[in-house]
Formats: C-alpha cells, sequence, structure tokens
C-alpha cells in the first residue's frame, strides 16, 4: 500500500503509538506520521504508506486548522490541563467580547513564540521536555509562525466560584504554531494565567476530519477487505501545493536517470516543481541556481 491515510488519531495517545499500531493492523513496515499531536490532542494525523514515506515533509509545510478552548485564571507548567498549576490569578470580573476580541486581533499575523518547556523542540542536542522532566531550565529559541485567523467561536462563560473564564476558538496556522503557546500569549495580552484546555485538530497536511478514519475502522476495514486502498489519498495529494511539469518522452528520459532540466525547458517557473510522466508523479525537482538548472530534490519513481 503506497499513498497517504489520514488518521483520527484519539485523544489519549501519542501519534508514535498510532504509527506502532498501525504497523501491526496493516501488517507493515514503512510507515510514517507528519506533523505530532500532544497525546491530549485529538484530531486529524497523516499517516503516510509505503512509497508515500518521502513526501512527509512536503506534508509538514501546509498550514493547520484547529479548535479548541482556552480558560483564564490560572496556568500549568505544560501549558494545557496535563500539567501542574504553577499560577493562580482568580479573575475579579470577566473580560468582555471587545476586550477578548481585540487580544486575538493582536496574536493574528506574524508573531513570535517561544516554545514550551514540554515540547519536542532540541536546544544543544536535548528535547526540551528532557529538561523539563529533569528539573531543568535552558533559554528557549524563538521561533516565529504565522496565524492567519484566531476567532472566537462561543460565548464566554465566568465562573464566580472559581474565577475562571473559558470560550472556544478556531485558529489556522502555519506550521511549527504551538496552540498551547497561543492560548498562554492570549491571557498574557489580557494580563492573566491561561490555559489551553482542550484541542483538536480539524485540518493537516490538506485532509481535514472529514477524511479521517479510527484505528479502529482501519482494523475492520483490513479484516473486511484486506486492504484501506479505498480511504488511501494519492502520493499527488501530498505535494499538490507545487506547480505540476508533464515531461516528454525525450524529457523523462533524461530525468529517470539522473540529468536535470533547464529552466527554459518548463512552465511554470517555480522554486520547486513536481515532475509527471504520463500522468504518474515521479519527482519533485527544486531550482539550483549554482547548475542553473532543475534538479532532484525528491525522486518517488524511476519506472
Amino acid at each position: 500500500m503506497d499513498g497517504i491515510l489520514p488518521v483520527y488519531k484519539e485523544a489519549g495517545m501519542t501519534s508514535h503509538d498510532v504509527v506502532f499500531k498501525l504497523r501491526k493492523i496493516l501488517h507493515m513496515k514503512k510507515i510514517g506520521h507528519a506533523g505530532t499531536l500532544d497525546p491530549s490532542v485529538d484530531g486529524v494525523l497523516p499517516v503516510a504508506l509505503g512509497k508515500a514515506t518521502k513526501t512527509i515533509e512536503f506534508l509538514q509545510e501546509s498550514g493547520k486548522i484547529y479548535t479548541g478552548e482556552v480558560t483564564f485564571g490560572f496556568a500549568t507548567t505544560t501549558e494545557d490541563l496535563d500539567g501542574e498549576v504553577v499560577e493562580s490569578q482568580p479573575l475579579s470580573r470577566p473580560f468582555t467580547t471587545d476586550e477578548i476580541a481585540v487580544a486575538m486581533q493582536a496574536l493574528t499575523g506574524d508573531i513570535t513564540q517561544i516554545p514550551p518547556m514540554f515540547s519536542a523542540v532540541k536546544v544543544n542536542g536535548r528535547r526540551l521536555y528532557e529538561y523539563a522532566r529533569a528539573g531543568e531550565t535552558v533559554e528557549r529559541p524563538e521561533r516565529k509562525a504565522t496565524i492567519y485567523r484566531f476567532d472566537r467561536t462561543s460565548e464566554p462563560v465566568f465562573d464566580e466560584t472559581t474565577g475562571t473564564q473559558k470560550f472556544t476558538f478556531i485558529a489556522e496556522v502555519s506550521k511549527g504554531t504551538y496552540i498551547r503557546t497561543l492560548a498562554v500569549d492570549l491571557g498574557k495580552q489580557l494580563g492573566v494565567p491561561g490555559v489551553m484546555s482542550q484541542l483538536t485538530r480539524q485540518k493537516a497536511g490538506g485532509y481535514d476530519l472529514s477524511q479521517a478514519h479510527s484505528l479502529t475502522d482501519i482494523a475492520e476495514m483490513m479484516t473486511t477487505n484486506g486492504n484501506v486502498d479505498v480511504w488511501l489519498q494519492p502520493l499527488d495529494s501530498a505535494v499538490s501545493q507545487y506547480p505540476h511539469v508533464a515531461l516528454t518522452d525525450e524529457q523523462w528520459a533524461k530525468v529517470k536517470n539522473g540529468i536535470g532540466l533547464p529552466k527554459t525547458a518548463l512552465i511554470p517557473v517555480a522554486d520547486k516543481i513536481v515532475v509527471t510522466y504520463q500522468g504518474d508523479v515521479k519527482s519533485v525537482f527544486e531550482w539550483r541556481a549554482d547548475r542553473n538548472q532543475y534538479r532532484p530534490y525528491r525522486t518517488f519513481s524511476i519506472e
């Protein structure tokens, strides 16, 4: 089986758990996922099978859409409900919808984030969560992110007893964005501690939740049909963001033997292009100024 299988990852398991279980269900080893989801987060996890594992880096380049909930009034070590409470500041009054809207607007567009300590970002060869679990602190690198959309989707609910306020949101973001940190930074905009209290990834790699299948459904399909071909997305769907160029017989004869292509031979022109032959995606080429030609960047097939 070669292709992309959008999987619905349930809360309570890691992305690695999904791959581990799929290897047993599908009876194959060559499987990889694109875009890690935290254990407490559910939603779309694009999984590449067979030859499609070469497309993982391209799947990760696309933006993502999340829906979730933010709560003001306390903060945790992990920036979500999995961590220990490290700060509590009950709200004396609820924020108005206008105040919340202004704060969310301030976090829309190009922003700078500092990754949470409980994350997989590497510093000096170690994951940040390894430092955090050892009780160590380390300077975290700033990361750029783009927030295309960050909107409130429910009326804010204020709990006078606990002094907390919560509401749901939708966020459309670039790769590398930490939604946990976005929730925390929203609280900072309003001068209070905050956490991401729930999160679902609605879209990733170009696939949305309606296309995703649970591990239970996948196992049942394998038992019934012996494959999941009807649910597999083609390899081409992972590189649809790049211009496609159909090669002639003469061009393909050169390309499959590792020969590059001059820019004048290709329309359209872009930094990366997808070359096809007889309707099949063969590889991704990139422009190499030092060679003055397009060169193979990632080859999927030379057959």
